[in-house]
C-alpha cells in the first residue's frame, strides 16, 4: 500500500470525501483514512488551530493517536445518575458498526462533587481528525456525523477541516519556570491531621483504607506549553500511559500515570492492583534492595491486597472467568516503584464498558475501602475538588476500551499549574512518610519544570 506525504495524505481524504455517497453510506457516523507517513505526533497536534486537542498513548502497545476537532460531543456538568450515563454510552455505541469509531474523554474521580469547567463530571468526543500510529505504520482518520446535520454540510465541514491542518512545527524547548510561589492543599499541618483521623482505631475498623491526595499549586507570570511538558514527561516514564486534553486554549489537562483502570478486547478484560509505593535505588543493588523491602513490607502488602480482593469481587458478577496474581510483582518507574498483580477476566455476553467503569472506577488505589465511606471521607476533609484528577481517562469502541487512572497528571492554567499526588492510608500510616511520599510521586514532573 502506498504512503503518502501529509499533503498528499489530505488531498487523498478530499478527494474520497468528494466521491463519498453519504446517503447510500447507512450509518450515521462515517470513517474514512489513509496510509500517511510517519509524523511527530505530540508536534503535530500542538501544531493545529483548532480545539479540542486530545492524545493518547498506551502503555504496552505500539499506540498513539492525536485527535483535533469534534463532529460529536457529549459533557454532563451538572448533577447525573449513572442511568443517563449509560444511556449516552449505549445511544454513542449504537451509532456505528465499524469497530475503529472511537469516543475519547474521561469520568470525574467523584461524580458528586462541582466539577471542573469544560471536563465536567464526564466528557468524550468523537474527534474530527485522527492521527493514529499502530507501530510503524501511521494513518490519517476523518469522521463525519450526520446523525442530526445536514448531510452536504457535515461533508462541507470535513472538508474545511481538512483544508486547515496544519503541518507538524517543532514543540518549544523545555524551559525551567520561574515560580512565583507554591502552595499545598491540604497543607502539612491539615495533612497530619487527616491521616490521624483516619489511621483511628474507631475509624480504620470500619474504613481500613483512604486515599488522601494534596494539590500542589505553582503560581507563574508565564505560558507553558502543556504538549512540551507531556513531551518531556513521556521521555522520563516511557513505561506509563501518556495522555493530554484541552478543550480550549486556557486550559489542559495532562497526565502520565502508571495505573491502568483496565483495558477490553471484546469479552476479555485486563487490569491490576497497583498500590504500595517505594522510591528508585541510585544503582542497581539499592534499587534491588529497595524493591525487596517493598515486597516484604506488611503495610505495602496490606494495601496492594486490599485493592486486588475489591477488583476480584466487583468483576466476579460480569465474569465468566477470572483469574488474579496471588504474589505482587514490582513495577518499576523513573523515581519511584510500586507493587503490582495482575487481573484477567472473560465477561459474560453482554456486558459493556459502563458497566465495568461503574463496578472499578474508582478503584480503592484512588478512593478507598469500602468505597463509599472513604469516598465521603475525602468529598467533605479533603479541601479541594479533584475532578479529573484520579479519574478514568481513555477511549471506547465496539470492538475493544482502554482507561487509564489519571493519577501523576497536571491541570495547566493561565499563571497556574495544578499538581495532584496521593497516598494510600492504612493501619500504620505516619503522616511525616505520607507526606515524603507525595513529594517522591511529584519529583518526576518537578524536575521537568523547576530548579530541582
Amino acid at each position: 500500500m502506498s504512503v503518502f506525504s501529509l499533503s498528499q495524505a489530505i488531498q487523498s481524504l478530499v478527494s474520497k470525501l468528494e466521491r463519498l455517497d453519504i446517503h447510500q453510506h447507512g450509518e450515521p457516523i462515517i470513517q474514512v483514512s489513509v496510509p500517511v507517513c510517519p509524523l511527530p505526533t505530540i508536534a503535530w497536534l500542538a501544531s493545529q488551530p483548532c480545539y479540542p486537542r486530545i492524545y493518547w498513548r498506551g502503555r504496552d502497545t505500539q499506540e498513539e493517536v492525536a485527535a483535533i476537532g469534534s463532529c460529536k460531543d457529549f459533557i454532563f456538568e451538572d448533577a447525573v445518575d449513572d442511568n443517563q450515563l449509560s444511556l449516552a454510552y449505549q445511544q454513542q455505541r449504537a451509532l456505528s458498526t465499524n469497530q475503529d469509531i472511537r469516543y475519547y474523554g474521561g469520568v470525574a474521580f467523584d461524580r458528586d462533587t462541582d466539577c471542573w469547567p469544560e471536563y465536567g463530571k464526564a466528557h468524550f468526543v468523537l474527534p474530527r481528525l485522527e492521527l493514529r500510529r499502530s507501530g510503524h505504520d501511521y494513518k490519517l482518520v476523518i469522521n463525519l456525523n450526520i446523525e442530526n446535520e445536514e448531510i452536504e454540510q457535515e461533508r462541507q465541514n470535513a472538508l474545511q477541516a481538512l483544508q486547515q491542518l496544519a503541518s507538524p512545527s517543532p514543540l518549544s524547548p523545555p524551559n525551567k519556570i520561574h515560580l512565583l510561589s507554591r502552595s499545598d492543599r491540604p497543607d502539612h499541618r491539615r495533612w497530619t491531621e487527616l491521616v490521624n483521623q483516619v489511621t483511628h482505631e474507631k475509624f480504620i475498623k470500619q474504613t481500613p483504607k483512604v486515599v488522601l491526595s494534596r494539590l500542589t499549586q505553582l503560581e507563574i507570570n508565564e505560558k507553558v506549553d502543556p504538549w512540551m511538558l507531556l513531551a518531556s514527561w513521556q521521555g522520563r516514564n516511557q513505561n506509563s500511559f501518556q495522555f493530554g486534553f484541552q478543550f480550549s486554549p486556557d486550559s489542559a489537562f495532562i497526565s502520565c500515570t502508571p495505573e491502568r483502570l483496565y483495558r477490553r478486547r471484546q469479552r476479555e478484560l485486563f487490569t491490576e492492583a497497583l498500590a504500595g509505593t517505594t522510591t528508585r535505588g541510585l544503582n542497581e543493588e539499592e534499587d534491588a534492595m529497595l524493591a525487596q523491602q517493598l515486597l516484604d513490607d506488611s503495610k505495602n502488602s496490606h494495601e496492594n491486597q486490599l485493592v486486588r480482593k475489591h477488583i476480584v469481587d466487583a468483576l466476579t458478577p460480569l465474569s465468566n472467568y477470572l483469574g488474579a496474581d496471588e504474589s505482587p510483582k514490582v513495577f518499576k518507574l523513573s523515581h519511584i516503584q510500586h507493587l503490582h498483580r495482575a487481573i484477567r477476566a472473560e465477561l459474560k455476553g453482554g456486558v459493556n464498558d459502563f458497566q465495568i467503569l461503574q463496578a472499578l472506577h474508582p478503584t480503592p488505589a484512588v478512593g478507598g475501602l469500602p468505597k463509599e465511606s472513604a469516598i465521603n471521607f475525602i468529598r467533605q476533609r479533603e479541601g479541594y475538588t479533584r475532578g479529573w484528577y484520579a479519574g478514568a481517562c481513555g477511549y471506547f469502541n465496539k470492538h475493544e476500551s482502554e482507561f487509564a487512572v489519571a493519577i501523576r497528571s497536571a491541570l495547566i492554567e493561565p499563571g497556574r499549574i495544578n499538581l495532584f499526588a496521593g497516598a494510600g492510608i492504612v493501619s500504620g500510616s505516619e503522616a511525616d512518610a505520607e507526606w515524603h511520599e507525595l513529594e517522591n510521586k511529584l519529583a518526576t514532573i518537578l524536575s521537568i519544570l523547576t530548579e530541582v
